[in-house]
């Protein structure tokens, strides 16, 4: 495989069919394995993002890269328990937590646009809040990784395990894609790891407060997500 040093000078598209064949060879790997690739691949141009619903992915890269980086995008409207396990997750774990905040306050942002944006024109909220602000906090990154996973939804359902993130123009690893919710209940259990508190609260996927709800029996993970409004997905992974 490709080392640290040479991929600091490929192309794009050299990196891309880089993501791309390791999306191949990859497919059957354990989720450690996937981040060794990651992190002997592209050492220190290489972080997890986390959203703080739990930390399994940042546990499983602080095992191959003690002290990774740990990208959080702070929104604003986070509920309390969101931000409470990025605090933990700081100081408990061997991992570099580096928080990202939109170029706007949340009063600026009700200044400029209106008050409950969210409410109106929930896209343009999330690409102000999440979209930008990651694309920003990613500029010296090389590879990102996230905790995406297929069973959560119809819309997740071919995540690769490593493809290519053409907005960003960057390498973009998905360890747990093939894991289920149980694997990922397994995996907490048997290492300690820092969950959210909501997940025991009704909460299935947690996101900004003012559009999250509990989820109803028989719901997908991701149907308290936006309820009512037909978008599944912020704008960070499609």
């Amino acid at each position: 495989m490709t080392g640290t040093a040479q991929t600091a000078t490929l192309t794009d598209e050299e990196l891309r069919e880089l993501a791309e064949r390791a999306g191949r060879e990859l497919e059957d790997a354990s989720a450690l394995d996937i981040l060794k690739w990651a992190t002997e691949t592209f050492g220190p141009r290489f972080c997890v993002t986390s959203s703080m619903e739990d930390a399994v992915v940042a546990h499983l890269a602080s095992r191959v890269l003690p002290g990774v980086d740990v990208v959080f995008l702070d929104t604003g409207y986070h509920f309390e328990e969101t931000i409470g396990t990025r605090d933990a997750v700081d100081a408990v774990m061997d991992v570099n937590v580096i928080t990202l905040t939109p170029r706007r306050s949340v009063a600026e942002q009700d200044a400029e646009h209106g008050p409950r944006l969210h409410d109106r024109d929930p896209d343009l909220c999330c690409a102000l809040r999440k979209v930008k602000p990651l694309e920003e906090g990613l500029t010296g990154y090389t590879a990102w990784a996230t905790g995406l996973r297929r069973d959560e939804s119809p819309t997740r359902a071919n995540t690769p395990v490593v493809g290519w993130d053409g907005r960003r123009r960057k390498v973009k690893v998905s360890p747990i894609a093939r894991w289920t919710q149980d694997d990922v209940d397994a995996y907490v259990a048997e290492h300690g790891v820092l969950t959210n508190p909501l997940l025991m609260d009704g909460y299935a996927s947690v996101g900004c407060a003012p559009c999250t709800r509990r989820v109803l029996e028989g719901e997908d993970a991701r149907a308290g997500r936006w309820a009512g409004r037909g978008k599944t997905e912020c704008g960070l992974h499609g």
